[in-house]
């Protein structure tokens, strides 16, 4: 399995940096992973910050990963256990091609000790503290107020597949999370979304892509114009609800 081949000597070069513990979370921890389609979220706890040589190591070891099927997917932020306990700490993350310094959030902290998967190591709770139901609700509320209801707004974004996607996905995600506490995976927000009232056509041309099946979906102009005109007024009652 092209995946597991993948892990494998991820781990075996991430060796030399004594690694002190590899979770993956997303979709490949909560089960509802597609090879090929979904990313790999990975966290790497490390006993010391990186140095720039150090770092420059680690570009070279994913550098090095291209030559395996699906490399490009395998996204991982570098933690320390001096670091790890702050939410809104920036970590190095390697991801699409190049590092750069990403937070991890409380809804990936959530995911960790809810479902993480463990590649080695200590488990998430040794390093990463508890979520409080509060901190959750209100990072997730945050997130669809000053990101996803912005970016609607922005008609060419819509005719891209990925924020098609990753914007209902993820509202659905939000709506559960706000409403009961809980997240939920991918495919469970897509069973969500006709529930809340998302245009059905749009929802369909999502689960196509995503489990492979065949058929014609709407002319990606059509897609953005319901997708936004959808998104937009849910968002701002989602958090208008939300105090």
């Amino acid at each position: 399995m092209p995946t597991e081949a993948l892990l494998a000597r991820f781990l075996e070069d991430l060796t030399p940096f004594r690694p002190l513990a590899v979770w993956a979370h997303g979709s490949l921890g909560g089960g509802d992973y597609q090879e090929g389609r979904s990313d790999l979220d990975l966290i790497a706890v490390l006993p010391g910050p990186l140095s720039l040589a150090a770092m420059g190591r680690l570009i070279v070891l994913h550098r090095r990963l291209r030559a395996e099927p699906l490399a490009g997917k395998l996204h991982c932020s570098y933690m320390t256990p001096r670091t790890a306990a702050d939410p809104a700490r920036s970590h190095p993350t390697w991801a699409h091609d190049g590092v750069r310094r990403r937070p991890v959030t409380p809804v990936t902290r959530r995911e960790l000790h809810e479902f993480g998967r463990v590649l080695h190591g200590a488990p998430p709770a040794t390093y990463l503290p508890p979520v409080p139901d509060r901190e959750l609700r209100d990072f997730v509320a945050a997130d669809q107020r000053d990101f996803w209801r912005p970016a609607v707004d922005t008609e060419r974004l819509w005719k891209q597949d990925i924020w098609v996607d990753l914007g209902l996905l993820t509202f659905a995600r939000a709506t559960v999370t706000l409403r009961e506490g809980t997240l939920i995976s991918k495919r469970q927000a897509l069973a969500e979304l006709p529930v809340l009232g998302a245009p059905a056509e749009v929802v369909e041309d999502i689960t196509r892509r995503r489990y492979g099946e065949q058929g014609p979906g709407p002319a990606p102009d059509r897609r953005a114009r319901l997708t936004r005109a959808y998104l937009g007024p849910a968002i701002d009652a989602l958090v208008a609800g939300h105090r």
